[in-house]
């Protein structure tokens, strides 16, 4: 895992850092809040960060609130010598996903850091079944599609069709190029199916329909283009 250790502790940050990268963990330093806060903002792709309650200058509960704030999902590990009911759930409401009283044995993080990788990859093969496009969300492994919150129901080939849409965001298709996809293959069927499948595609993703472009003279394109009435939001 690609870690963030943020530990004020000089000691006993070198040694969880030896101990973490002896583990086979990229690690990040950091001894105070501001450098944590920098190196999230940064972008470097973090899988989870071990963070101390107590700092120097920014505590461990506001770092982890301001980077929840900010929408980072980071697996957020807390450290803290504070072991009461009220301590604890202080960090959780932060945005913590765990809690780890000190002092605590090297093991023992490791383990908890094993459970949140498996919770992360988890996540991430739950996400990897959705293709989200604008406001259509179609869910593989669920068979489902909404649009804007509201669920819409396909036929099996529309399904197939737009997901092969959502596979390729904003790239013209053409018919040939989308029976090959969405049909299966040495299916008899004429390209001029796939504009009548595209009419009853469009008939049913309602708002969204406008997502779904023809591009002329040579097939269909789906675009990440905000419903109407969202045009210039802020």
């Amino acid at each position: 895992m690609h870690l963030l250790l943020v530990e004020d502790d000089v000691r006993l940050g070198r040694v969880l850092r030896r101990l973490l990268e002896d583990d086979h963990h990229l690690v990040e330093l950091a001894t105070n809040g501001a450098a944590a806060l920098e190196i999230v903002e940064s972008g470097l792709g973090l899988d989870a960060i071990v963070l101390d309650v107590v700092l120097p200058d920014i505590s461990g509960l506001e770092v982890a609130r301001r980077i929840r704030a900010a929408g980072n999902d980071v697996a957020i590990l807390m450290l803290t010598a504070r072991d009461t009911v009220g301590d604890r759930v202080a960090g959780l409401d932060a945005g913590a996903d765990d809690y780890l009283v000190k002092p605590f044995a090297y093991e023992e993080l490791a383990a908890r850091l094993r459970a949140l990788a498996r919770r992360r990859d988890r996540i991430r093969s739950r996400d990897e079944t959705r293709l989200v496009v604008g406001d259509v969300v179609l869910d593989e492994a669920l068979r489902q599609v909404t649009v804007a919150g509201h669920p819409v129901d396909l036929s099996p080939r529309e399904f197939s069709l737009l997901e092969c849409f959502l596979r390729h965001p904003g790239q013209t298709l053409s018919r040939d190029q989308l029976l090959d996809s969405a049909w299966p293959y040495g299916t008899a069927i004429t390209p001029n199916a796939v504009d009548a499948y595209v009419h009853y595609l469009r008939s049913k993703l309602g708002p969204a329909a406008r997502q779904l472009e023809t591009v002329r003279g040579v097939g269909y394109r789906f675009v990440d283009r905000p419903a109407a009435g969202r045009e210039g939001s802020p």
